[in-house]
């Protein structure tokens, strides 16, 4: 009988022609939620360079570097809709607050951007800033970006451009509306801001100047908008007492400008409007089922966080910070705000009213002598000062010259939980990403800053079992991601960019709290960002490889 030649020449040539894949990372062992909403998977994840390779049973491959996921989620990173971080990361690169909770792109632009600058508002931004002291050295928003990523940052960074900021460019905060010639040079600045990368239009209309534009010209910079493939996004003119009005009015524009729209923030605030959630819903799913493109996202707790700009009328703010304090101190014009911050309207949205002076927490002063404060509830502020709420608020903002920052507790838990459920809803903090020392702690701030994303996780989907967490999950990454068309983020597929995030579902905890905020969440273990590990065992690594990251209408040049 013929003996059978040896396999193992045979075997050699096939390792010759097939060897060991090597990677420089393998994340092994893991629950795999690649960002679709679909069902989990045990895999492991190969990342080369700044890519995700492979994925699957790589059990055969070699890396550099191997992260053992076993029993961890394995998850794309998380995308903050609505950051604030335009500053902090100009103090601290590291986004420390936002990387231990899995963020991996933060997105800033709510009615106000960080360009287009005129000269003017550059000087503005550079006189009227707070602890944290930096250059204005950019005048576009694509230079931002850049200047962000040069100096080194943890996260990637993207943003729309703020209709306040282009209204600014030609009208300053004058309270009128623009003419054709200026709304024409307006929307001539939206379409150069699509084609340097933004994502779309962001509006806040409670707010000077945002809140001096009417529908049409919202509209106008809308339609400038979409051809690139933008969005609109807003903050929309009434949270309270004319919330069904504002959503109304979002819905129009989004339908007038044929632009996907998206609430920042969905509520309902203020105890009196807490019942119209479930009007909101209907009158959301109503206008998705007529094939408007309208969805949502929100922050996970029962209090926001703005200024004192918020609880006077905008018509005494027009011109500025300067000429808006100049007014408080004019005894008339004085006793006229008070009684209209007394006065329920449906002409601007009160936050104070909506709160009252024991749910108010004053929380970030740029004068070191009225710091002591933070912290402290309005109404014991005004009972240490022997005035009244409303007194005490004017005099707050003269004495520091500026809005002051502050907490308003206004919504109910029970549409935070409504809200989380519903299947358009996707999540922004709604503030800046910190660290724990140095200059933060000059100031408080809201929980959210560092628990926003980990309370999800943590509290509703693990504790109080809202969604599965798969749903969670592309709620965090692939279903953003694709309402702003980003390209190759949000999921797990190879050849995406490696953002990468592996937490403990058993044990991810928002820690922050409205007496002690600074505190970072626990239970995220392991983040990549571009392919760079950023959070090894849940230690920042101090690097920075986050990069702009562009709208579709971005032409490179």
């Amino acid at each position: 009988m013929r003996k059978r030649a040896p396999l193992w020449p045979l075997m050699g040539l096939f390792l010759a022609c097939h060897p060991t894949p090597h990677y420089d990372t393998i994340v092994k062992n893991g629950t795999v939620y690649d960002g679709t909403g679909a069902r989990p998977f045990l895999g492991d994840i190969a990342i080369q360079g700044d890519t995700i390779a492979a994925i699957g049973d790589l059990s055969g491959a070699t890396a550099t570097t191997i992260v053992d996921a076993k029993n961890k989620a394995v998850s794309p990173g998380f995308i903050d809709l609505q950051s604030q971080s335009m500053v902090s990361l100009l103090q601290d690169g590291r986004s420390l607050g936002a990387i231990k909770q899995g963020v991996t792109l933060e997105i800033f632009g709510e009615g106000s951007s960080e360009g287009p600058f005129t000269d003017t508002m550059r000087q503005t931004e550079q006189k009227d800033q707070g602890d944290i002291k930096y250059p204005v050295e950019w005048s576009t928003l694509k230079e931002y970006l850049l200047h962000l990523q040069k100096n080194g940052v943890s996260t990637n960074v993207a943003s729309f451009v703020g209709a306040a900021t282009i209204r600014e460019n030609l009208l300053g905060y004058a309270n009128r509306a623009p003419d054709s010639a200026q709304q024409d040079r307006m929307n001539g600045l939206v379409r150069k801001a699509m084609e340097e990368g933004a994502l779309g239009i962001g509006s806040a209309l409670i707010y000077a100047p945002g809140a001096y534009a009417k529908t049409p010209e919202l509209i106008q910079l809308c339609k400038a908008a979409a051809p690139y493939g933008g969005v609109y996004i807003s903050h929309i003119r009434s949270e309270g007492n004319r919330l069904l009005e504002a959503a109304d009015e979002l819905i129009h524009i989004s339908a007038e400008a044929h632009i996907p729209a998206i609430f920042y923030h969905l509520k309902a605030a203020g105890k009196p409007n807490w019942n119209k959630m479930d009007s909101l819903i209907a009158k959301i799913d109503s206008a998705r089922k007529a094939g408007l493109d309208i969805t949502a996202c929100m922050y996970t707790y029962t209090a926001g966080a703005t200024g004192f700009d918020a609880s006077m009328p905008t018509a005494v703010q027009e011109g500025g910070l300067d000429k808006w304090i100049q007014r408080l101190k004019d005894p008339v014009i004085r006793k006229q705000v008070i009684k209209e911050m007394r006065t329920p309207s449906k002409d601007w949205e009160n936050l104070y009213l909506g709160a009252g002076a024991d749910n108010i927490i004053c929380t970030g002063f740029k004068q070191d002598s009225l710091k002591y404060l933070t912290g402290k509830r309005l109404s014991e502020i005004a009972k240490m000062r022997h005035t009244t709420p409303e007194q005490t608020i004017i005099d707050l903002v003269i004495a520091d010259h500026s809005r002051v920052e502050v907490i308003y507790f206004l919504m109910s838990e029970e549409n935070v939980k409504k809200e989380i459920a519903l299947p358009y809803m996707a999540f922004g903090s709604d503030e800046a990403s910190m660290a724990p020392e140095g200059v933060f702690l000059k100031s408080s701030c809201h929980p959210r800053a560092y628990g926003n994303f980990a309370r999800l996780l943590g509290h509703y989907v693990r504790d109080e079992k809202l969604i599965p967490l798969e749903t969670a999950i592309y709620k965090l990454t692939g279903m953003p991601a694709g309402w702003l068309k980003l390209n190759k983020r949000g999921t797990l597929k190879t050849g995406n960019y490696a953002d990468v995030v592996v937490f403990d579902p058993a044990t991810v905890k928002d820690n922050a709290t409205y007496e002690k905020p600074h505190q970072l969440a626990t239970g995220v273990e392991d983040v990549f960002v571009n392919g760079a590990q950023v959070l090894k065992a849940g230690t920042h690594t101090g690097a920075k490889p986050g990069r702009a990251v562009f709208g579709p209408g971005y032409k490179a040049g």
